[in-house]
Order: structure tokens, then C-alpha cells, then sequence
């Protein structure tokens, strides 16, 4: 799931940001540099949206860019954020016994394994 939510970025006098969601009341966070605080933002808003859809909770619209006010110091921008539902879903798959005998041998965990090598093709 992709979401995409307006933040208010605020500079501040040591260079850093700070990072409001007008929509998200309480979703905040810091950057130490823009890079970082667009960074920390689409953090910010994954948690919070995440968090939000556990507990089975309404997740607010996002508000049109347009219609925030701004101050001297502040910006809006849009932020967009990727949500991955990581609860564990089993799947049965084959491999052959003695690869099965090696990783038993090594102590490996298959199902990290498979998880790795899913993430290096996926991602």
C-alpha cells in the first residue's frame, strides 16, 4: 500500500528540521539535514499509517497541498511512503534432501534464507 500526505517542514536555527503532518495529529519527527528529514518524514508516515491500520483505527484523507498555511521558516511537501504488511504468511516449498541435510548441518534457518534471497530479487 502507497500513501501520500502533505508535511510541514519547519527549519530551525541549528539547520535541522521539524516534520508535522497536519492530518496525523502527533505524527512528527526531526531531520538533521533536508536529505535526513525527508528521509525521517517517510519514516514518520509509514509507522504512524502502519500503526493506524493494526489497531484498526481510521486513516484521515490527506489534505489537499494547497490548502495548508504556512509561516515564515516553513514549506509543505508531499510525502510518499511505502506500507509492507510483514505479518509471516507460510507457504510449503520442496528442496532437495541433501540441501535440506547441508542447512539442518549448518543450522541455518530456511525460512531466513528464503526471506533473503526473496528480499535481494524483490527489492
Amino acid at each position: 500500500m502507497e500513501c501520500v500526505y502533505p508535511a510541514l517542514f519547519c527549519a530551525n536555527d541549528d539547520g535541522s528540521y521539524t516534520i508535522t503532518y497536519p492530518d496525523l495529529p502527533g505524527c512528527l519527527s526531526e531531520g538533521k539535514s533536508l536529505e535526513n528529514a525527508v528521509y525521517m518524514a517517510q519514516t514518520a508516515l509509514s509507522q504512524w499509517i502502519k500503526y493506524l491500520a493494526d489497531k484498526k483505527l481510521e486513516i484521515p484523507n490527506p489534505s489537499i497541498i494547497q490548502s495548508i498555511k504556512v509561516q515564515n521558516g516553513e514549506f509543505v511537501s508531499l510525502i510518499r511512503a511505502e506500507i509492507k504488511d510483514e505479518h509471516a504468511v507460510k507457504r510449503t516449498v520442496s528442496i532437495p534432501k541433501w540441501m535440506d541435510d547441508k542447512a539442518i548441518e549448518s543450522r541455518l534457518s530456511l525460512s531466513r534464507v528464503l526471506q533473503d534471497a526473496l528480499r535481494e530479487k524483490l527489492v
